[in-house]
């Protein structure tokens, strides 16, 4: 979402209506705004959802606090809780409550420029310094943020937010509700060279990339991200996936639905990762691989071969879990065991 400014306020008793929660305590008590219990004071709401965490429960100075049903009885001073089923859950729906994102003035900014045969939806928002080239099709109610340029030909749906200083190259495609973070490059070339004699020299040519890079619906992008545009083929970022800050996704690479890729990620070329694919942060998956869907990637594994579907991988070289645990258990006990061979060696040699 867009930044956002304190709203509002509620009481305990609201709080209570509004989550469909047990109020315990006193329902009179006013909240401002939301913080984690060790910052939270008597005007802040705050929320309590794990054990490890009920020596902070205790010493909080929060004036309401959201409570699992499972931890209700948990020792606390604040003055009011609302003990529901699952408390992550109810304050996401509390957020829009105390916080509202910036509104944006709809309408082209005069210093903004804007190219031939442009169509611009309704209630848009194009800020100072930001430039659509030729041809584009922006939908209604996106904002377009200053010195973010949207290339000749491009498609950006409706409800979609674009940050400032995001380049969105020639012929992309950005579907509904996508959020684009600041410093991202979408459809830049992929990194596709073939070597040639050129006058008795070897020199590396450049592949002309002329695929597109498509983003699908809900898609939310961190920033500083680098997508490539297909060689030949698209790139494709499915419905419903988050991308984090610092994530480069190569040339024909294929992301299906509700995928969730962490912190410098890095995809190569023409791989496919499948449904509700969980990458943690640092992985690199190798070019011309397939990720099944429901996997697990580890944070820092290197994945170089095709991983089967609902299996969770680890390690360098990536393998299943079980197996990277079990040669990483060995690997330690290398030590030990070259003083026994050395031990052995001597006792030999006597």
């Amino acid at each position: 979402m867009a930044h956002a400014l304190p709203q509002l306020s509620m009481t305990a008793a609201e709080i209570a209506e509004a989550t469909g929660g047990q109020l315990v305590g006193d329902g009179a008590v006013v909240v401002h705004a939301i913080a984690p219990l060790d910052r939270a004071g008597e005007e802040e709401l705050s929320f309590f959802a794990s054990a490890r965490y009920a020596s902070q429960m205790q010493d909080s100075s929060a004036g309401v606090v959201l409570v699992s049903t499972e931890l209700k009885g948990t020792p606390g001073k604040c003055r009011a809780r609302i003990v529901v089923a699952n408390p992550h859950d109810a304050l996401i729906g509390l957020i829009p409550r105390f916080y509202r994102p910036v509104a944006h003035p709809t309408g082209i900014h005069p210093a903004a420029r804007i190219g031939r045969n442009v169509l611009v939806g309704d209630d848009v928002s194009i800020e100072a310094g930001a430039v659509v080239e030729d041809d584009v099709v922006i939908g209604d109610r996106t904002w377009i943020a200053t010195q973010t340029v949207v290339g000749a030909g491009s498609k950006i749906g409706d409800d979609c937010l674009i940050y400032s200083q995001v380049s969105i190259y020639p012929h992309t495609r950005i579907g509904n509700r996508v959020i684009v973070h600041s410093g991202t490059r979408l459809g830049t070339d992929g990194f596709g060279y073939v070597q040639k004699d050129v006058g008795g020299q070897v020199v590396h040519v450049k592949i002309p990339h002329v695929g597109r890079t498509i983003i699908g619906n809900d898609v939310e992008i961190g920033g500083n991200c680098s997508i490539d545009r297909g060689s030949v083929d698209d790139t494709v970022i499915g419905a419903g996936t988050k991308i984090d800050n610092l994530v480069h996704i190569g040339h024909n690479v294929r992301i299906g639905k509700l995928c969730l890729i962490m912190g410098q990620v890095g995809i190569a070329g023409s791989t496919r990762v499948e449904d509700g694919v969980i990458i943690a942060g640092q992985v690199g998956l190798a070019g011309h691989i397939t990720v099944g869907a429901g996997v697990r990637i580890a944070g820092q594994a290197g994945v170089i071969s095709d991983v089967p579907a609902g299996e969770t991988w680890s390690g360098y070289p990536a393998r299943p879990h079980k197996e990277s645990l079990r040669a990483s258990a060995a690997f330690l006990k290398l030590p030990e065991l070259m003083q026994r061979i050395e031990k052995l060696l001597e006792r030999v040699k006597l």
